[in-house]
């Protein structure tokens, strides 16, 4: 993936009318790190205490989530889940001691198994995530949640019927990323000015086939490929990035456009797809602020990244420094200043770095000052810090000590079930503030836009966003 990226600077406007200190922000980026109390990575463990967890959807993102928890201390991955034997095979070489099996039922009768990671296709998470929330599981369901509004919001009130007794987590694993958390208060704060636009992207050459053995099993190996279920590219691509600029400008679309054409794996190519390979939407929230995303399998040059452009600055978002282990990357962010904006003050202090052909601010969540000037980080740590393995960690944890905590309500309130449920809920409130994570109703309002969304770009259309789609009834 090229990770290059040029943001138009006019240097000689600058150097007629910046001062002296501007001139030095504007030719060296300035590392900024957030305190290390802020680092996610920080936050207390759970003592020890295990849970026991079955994964349902043993794909390529499946076994990837298996790769992260068994490099955690806390969760025993104890039944693995699909219906196709071959990555039943290829999981259990990742966690040789889980019980295979082909019916994620067996998982959800297991009372030693507490929580369920559902990774399946999306059109099929409705029926395992609903049960596993009636079996009292709880639940991490990727994302999107579904592929239409029914089942998304059927997920969602199961979810919401539980209360406080159980986690339900949706995937959208960036509410969890400490990056994006460190910079969410300072964009939100009006540090860029008015934001003017957004930009996102997702480019990789790729065909987004999984080889089948057989005619049989290619449709269902294949799904993301099919209209009937899968939400293309912006939705099971696209959600994540969309979610983040809503997230950040703390708004709902109002109205999307989307155009969606088969470029390179179309029937030339002697591909039966009918999902476009290469996407574009406008999504336009209250007040005129647009989100332009483009998403294509044709072409690589540029990678994936999301950027906010205000009145006084830009913030670029990309992914970072790779895993070579994990395939997996933390996330940096720049923040590129207008000549006549205003000092903040701590840019003009701290370590000057440059950016490819600009110069900018970058910031850096969760590191200590000793770690001012090193991009070096072990693999080890790569992998902490990784958006995926942060928001696992967190649903692990979360799981693990709302269990404790009901527990020990129960024991302080023998006789009394009411406090006991007031106790456990103010305990998992302060679990959502301190390990942050995609609840129920983020994920379903993320995942009503990535539907509608899906829908601009395969009607070619500009599509109105009814509020009342968000509403949880």
């Amino acid at each position: 993936m090229n990770e290059t990226n040029s943001l138009d600077f006019n240097r000689r406007d600058f150097l007629k009318g910046g001062s002296a200190a501007t001139l030095m922000t504007m030719m060296g980026g300035v590392r900024v790190f957030a305190q290390d109390q802020a680092k996610p990575t920080a936050a207390p463990t759970s003592g020890g205490l295990k849970i026991k967890i079955g994964v349902i959807g043993l794909g390529a993102w499946g076994r990837e989530i298996i790769n992260n928890l068994t490099k955690m201390k806390e969760p025993v991955v104890a039944a693995i889940c699909d219906s196709y034997p071959a990555f039943l095979r290829r999981a259990g070489n990742l966690a040789p001691g889980a019980t295979p099996t082909e019916d994620y039922k067996t998982i959800l009768d297991n009372k030693d198994i507490e929580a369920v990671i559902i990774s399946t296709a999306t059109h099929q998470h409705k029926d395992i995530a609903v049960a596993a929330l009636k079996a009292g599981k709880h639940v991490y369901c990727e994302a999107p949640l579904a592929n239409t509004l029914e089942d998304a919001r059927e997920i969602a009130l199961a979810a919401k019927a539980v209360g406080t007794t159980q986690i339900f987590q949706a995937g959208f694993q960036y509410r969890s990323d400490p990056e994006r958390l460190f910079l969410l208060p300072f964009i939100r704060s009006g540090a860029l000015g008015p934001c003017a636009l957004a930009r996102a992207q997702w480019h990789k050459k790729q065909s987004w086939r999984v080889t089948s053995p057989s005619p049989a099993r290619e449709k269902a190996l294949n799904w993301r490929l099919h209209k009937e279920t899968s939400l293309g590219l912006i939705g099971e691509i696209g959600s994540h990035q969309i979610d983040t600029i809503g997230w950040f400008l703390n708004a709902k679309p109002v109205a999307i456009t989307g155009f969606g054409s088969l470029m390179v794996w179309n029937k030339d190519m002697g591909d039966d797809r009918d999902v476009p390979d290469t996407i574009q939407a406008v999504i336009e929230y209250p007040g005129g602020t647009r989100l332009i995303y483009d998403a294509t399998l044709a072409n690589s040059f540029d990678g994936m990244y999301e950027v906010l452009y205000g009145s006084d600055a830009a913030v670029m978002l990309r992914p970072g420094r790779q895993s070579t282990a994990s395939g997996q990357s933390d996330t940096n962010a720049w923040m590129f200043k207008e000549v006549d904006s205003r000092l903040l003050g701590w840019e003009v202090f701290a370590k000057k770095e440059t950016f490819y052909k600009e110069t900018g601010i970058a910031l850096k969540a969760g590191a200590t000052k000793s770690a001012q000037g090193s991009d070096e980080l072990s693999e080890e740590d790569l992998l902490k810090v990784s958006p995926v393995n942060v928001a696992l960690k967190n649903f692990v944890l979360n799981s693990i000590d709302l269990r404790e905590a009901i527990k020990n309500a129960a024991l302080v309130f023998p006789d009394d079930a009411e406090a006991a449920a007031k106790e456990a809920a103010e305990k998992l409130a302060t679990l959502r503030a301190t390990r942050p994570t995609c609840g129920y109703l983020d994920g379903y309002e993320a995942t009503v836009t990535a539907i509608k969304a899906n829908e601009a770009v395969m009607s070619g259309a500009r599509l109105q966003i009814n509020p009342e789609w968000y509403n949880l009834k």
